[in-house]
């Protein structure tokens, strides 16, 4: 089977989600654990677990430096523990701190400077980032670009673009300053930005024209039938054979097309969250493992492009998740760091404790929340 066959080899029904949704979820949190174990050693920190999974060991083996590697019943989510943890979370174990040698505490992450322990600690979203950004490149590389320019060959009545001033034959350049070379591209930014104003530069017949559009806001169904609620102008583009290309792309441009995938996943996230705070956005896209598993098991039916490109988003997604400064999470390490730097000590064990507690129900909420969703989403669909 070629390497971009259909993924028929899932199987289908509850199988042909999992194992999708499992290969999906492993390189994800391997790489991320992945970024804390390196730049760890790195600063001379001993590992003792790396594990991929919570839960009882399913099949592990113990390396040459003593660190256990291991895959674990509950494959949602990973962890590394460090000498002088006293869980997963990388809670500090007082008791055993307090009576380690000197030689030993070389070797604790609890007694390294404050900036080698944030450079560990943000290790592993930055390794998600980098995961995203070979993905996107990889694809560019051996797959190629898509290069269907952005022309307007069909406009529908009473919609955004025909009040913008839209004609068929325009070839959209830029919007808002930013170039657009093509149509999916086009697609992209305007769905993100229902409701706001755009400034669209058009080529009609070879001169340049800016014209204001703003999308309207309108639910569509994918191919899976899934709901998704977009911006659009109401632009059509005809595929005749010869329109849809794939563009071959170099090792370099391909790299830096894969950082501006990444960004983009970033802002675009970010700009969504931004929304839901402030009444924007409506929360119930927000989805957990049922979502992703079944967004994984129809995807893998596309083929491994596609499945590699949702790793890469769900990468970006995970990693910025990470960086959120939330106790628990990666990004309530670094709060906790950046407050030591600034004061000069570590905040009392105490209040360290209560900062984990308030992480801890604010990160089940949020799963709660997002599984409440995945159940609505599938008793709807």
């Amino acid at each position: 089977m070629g390497l971009f066959e259909n993924f028929s080899l899932w199987g289908g029904g509850v199988t042909g989600a999992l194992l999708p949704f499992l290969f999906v979820l492993t390189i994800v949190v391997f790489f991320h654990e992945l970024g804390h174990f390196l730049v760890a050693r790195w600063c001379g920190v001993r590992v003792l677990v790396f594990s991929v999974g919570f839960g009882p060991e399913i099949l592990g083996f113990n390396d040459r430096h003593g660190t256990r590697w291991k895959i674990s019943a509950i494959p949602l989510g990973g962890y590394v523990k460090f000498f002088g943890d006293e869980d997963a979370a990388s809670t500090p174990n007082h008791a055993g701190i307090a009576t380690m040698t000197a030689a030993e505490r070389r070797q604790s992450f609890h007694h390294q400077s404050v900036g080698k322990r944030a450079a560990i600690v943000a290790a592993g979203p930055f390794a998600n980032f980098l995961l995203a950004i070979l993905i996107f490149a990889s694809i560019f590389v051996f797959y190629g670009k898509p290069s269907t320019s952005a022309r307007v060959d069909g406009i529908q009545p009473d919609s955004a673009a025909a009040a913008a001033g839209f004609q068929p034959g325009d070839v959209v350049v830029a919007i808002n300053g930013r170039p657009i070379q093509t149509f999916a591209e086009m697609q992209r930014v305007v769905s993100t930005n229902a409701g706001q104003e755009l400034s669209v530069t058009v080529d009609r017949g070879g001169t340049r024209l800016e014209l204001k559009a703003t999308p309207t806001l309108r639910e569509i169904k994918d191919n899976f039938g899934n709901t998704h609620r977009v911006g659009v102008l109401g632009i059509s583009r005809s595929m005749a054979p010869n329109d849809a290309q794939l563009e071959t792309v170099s090792v370099l441009p391909a790299l830096g097309m894969g950082v501006g995938e990444t960004w983009f996943v970033i802002e675009r996230t970010l700009s969504y969250l931004g929304g839901v705070v402030s009444g924007r956005e409506a929360a119930d896209q927000l989805g957990g493992p049922i979502r992703i598993a079944q967004v994984s098991g129809q995807v893998a039916t596309v083929g491994f492009v596609a499945l590699m490109n949702l790793s890469a988003i769900l990468s970006v997604s995970i990693g910025l998740l990470n960086l959120f400064p939330v106790p628990l999470l990666d990004g309530g390490h670094l709060l906790f760091y950046a407050i030591e730097a600034i004061r000069g000590k570590p905040l009392s064990e105490r209040a360290q404790e209560m900062g984990f507690r308030i992480g801890l129900a604010l990160v089940l909420m949020l799963m709660i929340f997002a599984t409440f969703n995945d159940i609505i989403h599938l008793a709807s669909s």
